[in-house]
């Protein structure tokens, strides 16, 4: 089966990468989400991140127009699926907003399409049994920032049939990314060894052993990290990391995957990191490209149990 035409569902920063990087390629994209300025947004990221590429010679004006004339956008999933492939949903990490969108797209599209999710936690095999093709169901969960980072982590559902894996590896490939199959169990591989590693940095900070820069700057130094931890934990989003622990804790039943108790605390306070412009640092400032400790954590050195 050759792919083609391909279809995201989701045009925030995940969504948008995705339809870059497809579209980079050669694949025709319907870019979908509910809301038209969403979308628009999307194509100016797109765009903005194209130029980035061309600077560092990476594609050449020409061909990011034919990249970004291969997007069309949709505000209705069902005129958007209706002839694609290839469905890869990319919308917010919630389980029932993903299980709504999976009958959906058993609905429309059409019985060869495969629906890929890029669902960073959410089982693969659950998302499948409200379709009529589990066979056809696999997890396709791509990195942050997408048009940079190489990795594909491919996850098999109970039911995904080797063809399908074998497909989407292809597709994966032709993006220049290195997919990886596991299977599905929480948090995948991606998640499970890097969740708990971020929540262990929140309680070395939680605990007093060490301030944010501290932490991050051994991590990166010490570790070879491009990003320290902590840092990372803003750049995904705390109410994700908190999320994602959660779906490891009541997924394996064992305490070492609890979330710290700091992290529930600055996610139930709003700072979220990047997003709501706080988090172990504070990113008010969009002008400013140094990296500022949050203000309450600058001077605390002590333990804040």
């Amino acid at each position: 089966m050759k792919i083609t035409k391909i279809a995201v569902i989701g045009s925030g920063t995940m969504g948008n990468g995705i339809a870059h990087v497809f579209a980079q390629y050669g694949y025709d994209v319907n870019l979908i989400d509910i809301s038209e300025n969403a979308l628009q947004k999307a194509l100016q990221t797109i765009s903005k991140n194209m130029d980035r590429q061309i600077s560092k010679n990476i594609l050449t004006e020409e061909e990011k127009q034919k990249a970004l004339s291969r997007i069309k956008t949709f505000t209705k999933t069902e005129d958007a699926v209706k002839d694609r492939d290839l469905i890869v949903e990319a919308a917010t990490e919630n389980p029932q907003i993903k299980l709504q969108i999976f009958q959906t797209l058993d609905a429309n599209a059409p019985e060869h399409a495969i629906l890929a999710s890029n669902t960073s936690s959410i089982s693969i095999t659950k998302i499948a049994a409200v379709t009529k093709r589990p066979e056809k169901v696999i997890g396709m969960h791509f990195m942050n920032p997408v048009p940079v980072m190489k990795l594909v982590e491919i996850i098999n559902g109970f039911k995904t049939s080797e063809e399908v894996n074998q497909i989407i590896t292809d597709v994966a490939r032709s993006l220049q990314k290195v997919p990886v199959t596991v299977n599905d169990f929480p948090g995948f591989v991606s998640n499970k060894v890097l969740m708990p590693l971020i929540n262990e940095a929140i309680y070395t900070l939680y605990e007093g052993i060490a301030g944010v820069e501290e932490i991050d700057t051994i991590m990166k130094l010490g570790m070879a990290h491009p990003m320290g931890p902590l840092q990372l934990a803003d750049f995904i989003g705390l109410d994700v990391c908190l999320y994602i622990m959660r779906v490891l804790h009541e997924g394996y039943g064992n305490p070492k995957y609890a979330p710290c108790p700091l992290l529930v605390k600055m996610v139930d306070s709003g700072n979220l990191g990047v997003k709501s412009g706080m988090g172990f640092y504070d990113y008010s400032n969009k002008d400013s490209k140094e990296l500022v400790v949050a203000p309450q954590f600058s001077k605390r050195k002590k333990s804040l149990v």
